[in-house]
């Protein structure tokens, strides 16, 4: 099967929390990749998303960690950061 991934960096401008992270995170920035595979049975190319994991900073005395995190969770997170960051501006 053939896969691709992706890697975004996401600004995140207010400690914001996710599903399955036991510890409130820093604003700062954070590395997001996505891996997909190609759906083959189609004419025409589409991609499945298979996972979706963030990089977090360290904690205490661990190294960076790679935590599996729901899309929609990373999205809703986004989402309240961009309202906590226009209710800043008015």
């Amino acid at each position: 099967m053939i896969t691709r991934t992706k890697r975004v960096t996401l600004t995140f401008r207010h400690p914001f929390s996710l599903k399955g992270v036991d510890r409130p995170l820093a604003p700062g920035q954070y590395e997001v990749v996505s891996d997909e595979e190609l759906i083959e049975e189609l004419s025409f190319p589409v991609y499945r998303r298979v996972s979706t994991s963030i990089f977090l900073p360290p904690h205490g005395s661990s190294s960076i960690e790679m935590v599996n995190v729901d899309p929609a969770d990373l999205a809703a997170a986004q989402e309240r950061d961009r309202v906590l960051s226009s209710a800043k501006m008015n």
